[in-house]
């Protein structure tokens, strides 16, 4: 990576007035036009395949790459949005059978990120650190484990022996961002182009509130000491755990650019996939236990479910990295969401209903029916509430998805009506992301009973729930000790 990927921290001072509008239009240019070539084409594309029956695969193949290629080359906030969607399945904009041509094309924003050179990144550890590398590591490995969307990851030890993971941020990457969320609708404006560009199957979503929220979640994961704090919660909360870890964060290593912590090693996502039914199982489980159980008690969703966060062990243990974005729910809100699928779990159709309208979701006098309501929430949902051990698969995601955010979908009249304050977009994202990543491990367990557990306070049925159980009872001795 040359410095020329990103602006100058010192053109980062000045990316204002002028400038900044002129590097919004600068950036968001070539968006704009691809979107509305790819728009024409579709629509050649989609005459031709009633008239004539033509495959239009190659279509969809090309402009997957067209898409990759773009986002790649942007960097910033573009390129993260990029990365969200390739963990999603994308239901709403095109076929099932092309689902997968988008999916592996932009996967590759999350791991073909080109490194900086070393001798910059070695200017950029000094500077944060204030000293040279060779006072703080007894060994620094310059090839990076991984290059994301803001920093790259290093291999070191520290002169005690431990070894550590170092997270440098790119130089330059603050002003990158910062310049796409000045202007709050862009990331809207990049989902609603790319979406209402695929397909005739038109996406008609209010996302300036949306938007704004996940904007203040990106710019968030600018601050590495942040993300280092965040981290620490998440590690004490599991710390010692028997199948969910947290590395450990070295805090006097941790500056606005630079975070250090504990080194983990294990399977990457590609093999995980791979691997026998029995591990993806736990694995599923361990996640699904993580994400909502860490929401459940510490009011914190870890907000960034995508592949390159996890790393899977041969014991069933998953290890959790990257707590650069984390968002934090009051009890209220907690409560409201637990009420509504409380109600869904009870089969209580009016319940549902109920709980939505007072969760200022839908009002009363909106034309839209309790069974409506009830649908978007129970309805292509079986993992929540099956009685029996459930395999998620790509599938039932697409159609969940699809349930939940197409207004020309089976709930469409109920997604049209709905208002939902701009703060549950990042459980949205949460929502989406997690089932992406169970289904495409093709995880099962006894969904039902883990459901159970978290609003019904029920006895944990599978292996792990017990094991958790255990766990915190001892914890919960320890600390009265």
């Amino acid at each position: 990576m040359s410095d020329r990927d990103f602006p100058s921290d010192d053109n980062e001072k000045t990316l204002t007035g002028e400038g900044v509008g002129w590097e919004r239009l600068r950036r968001s240019a070539p968006l704009v036009a691809l979107s509305a070539r790819t728009a024409g084409e579709a629509a050649v594309v989609g005459l031709r395949s009633k008239l004539r029956g033509a495959d239009s695969s190659q279509f969809h193949v090309r402009t997957a790459e067209r898409y990759a290629e773009l986002l790649g080359g942007s960097k910033g906030a573009l390129m993260k949005a990029g990365q969200m969607l390739s963990i999603a399945s994308v239901a709403p904009v095109a076929a099932m059978e092309f689902q997968s041509i988008y999916q592996a094309a932009l996967a590759r924003l999350c791991s073909d990120v080109p490194p900086m050179a070393p001798e910059l990144a070695r200017v950029v550890l000094e500077r944060e650190l204030a000293r040279p590398v060779v006072d703080v590591f007894a060994e620094f490995d310059w090839e990076p484990l991984a290059a994301a969307s803001i920093g790259q990851v290093h291999a070191a030890r520290l002169r005690d022996g431990r070894e550590v993971a170092v997270k440098i941020q790119y130089p330059g990457a603050s002003a990158a961002i910062h310049a796409d969320l000045k202007n709050a609708e862009l990331l809207a404006t990049f989902v609603s182009l790319m979406m209402n560009s695929l397909s005739s199957r038109k996406v008609q979503f209010d996302l300036r509130g949306a938007a704004q929220e996940l904007s203040a979640r990106v710019a968030e994961e600018l601050d590495y000491r942040l993300e280092a704090a965040n981290q620490a919660e998440f590690a004490e909360y599991y710390r010692g755990h028997p199948f969910i870890h947290v590395p450990a964060v070295i805090g006097e290593l941790c500056t606005e650019r630079v975070l250090t912590q504990e080194l983990v090693r294990g399977w990457a996502w590609r093999d995980a996939c791979a691997a026998g039914q029995e591990l993806r199982d736990q694995w599923a489980e361990a996640i699904y236990r993580f994400i909502y159980g860490a929401f459940k008690h510490l009011h914190l969703f870890h907000a960034d479910p995508h592949p390159g966060n996890y790393l899977f062990h041969d014991d069933g243990s998953v290890s959790f990295l990257d707590f650069g974005c984390v968002k934090r729910f009051r009890r209220d809100q907690i409560e409201v969401m637990d009420a509504i699928n409380r109600a869904c779990l009870r089969n209580e159709v009016f319940g549902t209903w109920r709980a939505c309208v007072e969760a200022g979701f839908w009002r009363s006098s909106d034309p839209v029916t309790p069974e409506e309501v009830f649908a978007v929430w129970r309805e292509d949902w079986e993992m929540l509430w099956a009685q029996e051990r459930f395999v998620m698969t790509p599938e039932h995601a697409t159609r969940r998805l699809e349930r939940r955010c197409s207004p020309n979908g089976p709930s469409g009249n109920a997604v049209r009506h709905v208002t939902m304050s701009p703060e549950y977009t990042v459980m949205a994202r949460i929502e989406i992301g997690t089932t992406s990543l169970i289904a495409q491990l093709g995880g099962g367990a006894h969904w039902g009973a883990i459901t159970a557990e978290h609003l019904e306070y029920a006895a944990p049925l599978t292996e792990m729930g017990k094991r958790e159980q255990e766990y915190f009872k001892e914890r919960r001795a320890a600390s009265h000790a």
